[in-house]
Formats: C-alpha cells, structure tokens, sequence
C-alpha cells in the first residue's frame, strides 16, 4: 500500500505544501517513486508526518523537532527550554487579555503603555503618543518614574498646552513655561537619573537621543515646541539656583559643599 503526495497529506490532516515544506528542511525523508514519476508514501512517512503535526500542536518549533525526537538528554532539555518559552507566552497572552479586558471595561486606553491607565486622562494627545515611545526607549524601572511624574502632574497646566495654538502670542507662552518648569524642576530634583538616563535606556543613547527629538518635533506644534524648550530652561536655572544656595547655606554652617 502506498500514497500520493495529496493522499498522505490528506491522511495527516495536514496539507500538500506542508508535507513538501517538511521534505525541503530535512525532517521528512524523500520516498520513492513509481515508473511515472510519481512518489510513493509508506506507512512509515505518515508515522513521521503525525509525529511532526503532534509536535507542532504541542508548540515544538520546526527547528528543535530533530532534537525533540531524538530521546534522551537532549530530547529532555529541548523539552523543558519549549516548556519555558511556552509558559512566557502564556503569561504574555494572560497580561494581554487583561489589558484587553479592561480596554472593553472603559478603566484603560488601548493607545497607553501598560501600567499608565490610571493616569491617562491627565495627558494630552502628544503626550499619550509619546508614553508610548517612551516605552520602546526606557525600562520599566524609568516607566514606573515617567507614571509617577505624570500622575502628580498640574492638569490645568497640560490641559492649556494642549490647547496652545502655533500662534499663541508672547504672554501665553511664557505664563506656559512658568507652569511648566515647576513640575520640572520637582521631578529633576527626585528623579536623579533624569539628567543622566544613560543606565534606563533600553536603547542606545543615538538612538534615543534622536528618536525623542524627531518625535517631539513631529507630535507637538511651534508654539508648544517653544514652551517646552523655555520651561526646561527655566527648571535648569532654578535648579542651578538652587544647588548653589544649597552649598552656600552648607559653606556658612562650616559643612563642605555637597
């Protein structure tokens, strides 16, 4: 008794290119042919085809089958790195489904990073946009920082620069960065590593660096760009300031400066 290629695949439940992928990496072995050319499956390439299929559903990628296969050790630590990867998956999915559960429930927004639904009603639209950068750029230890700083953010402040039009005219703007560069400066002042994010990224500092520029030129407008650049100006002066009456208090007490 012998099969087509058509017949065997047919019998294996699976498919015609299936069966000719599997030939094509060397886990099926060729059979042989009739007088016209045709090849001829026995029982033993359908034994093989299953057992291929019943790995794949167990989650075995084509790659470590050979492996799987073999028994022994190596069969037994193929097994448990598959099992490994398959339960990192599962937690994934879980978290997934999670985040989905409560997108459908309104308590979070399919455009925040996870973790950030508690406070997304606090940032603006470039802002959300930019959390999400921000993720592909930052661990998760400067994430949980950025959340935080969001969380104690002034919502009046974040609502008016969103609002903030290309032609807002001088007063606006500076009132703007005067709000702005409070926060600044209290986040700077606690969040150390905001001076130096070297060992929080993720990403090389190039690419940072110039991932962040392009994307806070693309997603706020002139005015808002303006705004930003003189609060930060503003929260470095105030926290030079700062550290130099810090030192000098410390000098007059006889302390050495910090």
């Amino acid at each position: 008794m012998s099969w087509s290629t058509r017949e065997v695949a047919d019998l294996a439940g699976t498919t015609v290119n299936a069966v000719r992928h599997y030939h094509q990496i060397g886990l099926l072995e060729q059979p042989d042919r009739l007088s016209n050319g045709y090849k001829k499956y026995q029982v033993r390439h359908l034994v093989r085809i299953l057992q291929i299929r019943r790995l794949r559903e167990l989650g075995v990628p084509l790659d470590q089958i050979e492996k799987v296969g073999v028994g022994g050790d190596t069969s037994v630590e193929a097994l448990q790195t598959i099992e490994a990867d398959l339960t990192t998956t599962i937690e994934q999915l879980e978290r997934a489904r999670a985040e989905i559960r409560s997108i459908l429930q309104g308590s979070a927004a399919a455009d925040l990073p996870a973790g950030f639904e508690n406070v997304g009603a606090r940032l603006t639209t470039g802002e959300r946009s930019l959390m999400l950068i921000y993720s592909q750029l930052y661990d998760d230890e400067a994430m949980a920082d950025v959340r935080d700083m969001v969380a104690a953010e002034v919502d009046d402040a974040s609502v008016a620069f969103d609002a903030l039009t290309p032609d807002a005219d001088e007063r606006t703007r500076q009132q703007l960065a005067e709000d702005y560069a409070i926060p600044m400066v209290r986040d700077l002042t606690k969040y150390a590593w905001l001076t130096d994010p070297g060992a929080h990224q993720s990403k090389g500092p190039h690419v940072t660096r110039e991932t962040l520029m392009e994307s806070v030129a693309a997603l706020f407008n002139p005015a808002q760009l303006d705004v930003l650049g003189r609060a930060s100006l503003l929260a470095m002066e105030r926290l030079a300031a700062g550290r130099a009456a810090a030192a000098h208090t410390n000098h007059d007490d006889g302390e050495e400066p910090a």
